[in-house]
């Protein structure tokens, strides 16, 4: 639910500390600004120092889906950088949140001529087609209660750090299912 990349922040801190004339900078969000939004050009990519952005998709319904949470060494925009495309998700601060942000023309210099780095991103996009094709596949086969136990099993506080409506949109549900899921679970002393 909520991923991590210490190795590409450790990298990447490492680049930022090398002083790399300006390529990498630091940038500070509040939470609820966008960083990227959906359907524009991307001109940066960004790798989370601290804090926690959701990344999420606005249906032809007007729902959000939420794709997934970002926290510390996530990255973001990698993909539009690569396909050299516009956005498909929004990137929102879900908390106070401290990026490098990394211009594409460099991010590019760093795939091309940084063996580690570029195998960091390699990583780091097959962990996310992994992580993506599992919570899928889960979704799509298991009832409601299932994916909130499955939810609390890895993240025991997940309802303490997240507002209920962005539960229910990363789990594609609406928020009167979750309460009433909650309640079920709580009435069979499966959650508290």
């Amino acid at each position: 639910m909520i991923r991590i990349n210490k190795e590409l922040l450790n990298y990447v801190n490492h680049l930022y500390q090398l002083g790399t004339e300006g390529n990498i900078i630091e940038q500070t969000f509040e939470p609820t600004e966008q960083i990227i939004k959906s359907g524009q050009n991307v001109f940066s990519v960004y790798v989370i120092k601290s804090g926690m952005a959701k990344c999420y998709l606005t249906e032809d319904t007007g729902n959000d889906f939420i794709q997934e949470f970002f926290a510390e060494g996530e990255i973001f925009g990698e993909i539009e950088a690569i396909r050299e495309d516009i956005s498909f998700c929004t990137i929102e601060a879900s908390s106070p949140l401290v990026l490098y942000k990394i211009p594409l023309a460099y991010f590019n210099e760093l795939l091309l001529k940084n063996n580690v780095f570029n195998h960091l991103i390699l990583k780091a996009l097959a962990n996310k087609i992994n992580y993506k094709a599992i919570r899928h596949s889960y979704n799509q086969s298991h009832p409601v209660e299932s994916k909130l136990l499955r939810l609390k099993a890895n993240f025991p506080d997940f309802n303490k750090l997240l507002p209920k409506q962005e539960i229910a949109n990363y789990l594609g549900i609406t928020v009167r299912s979750l309460n009433r899921t909650l309640n079920d679970l709580k009435a069979k002393g499966l959650i508290s």
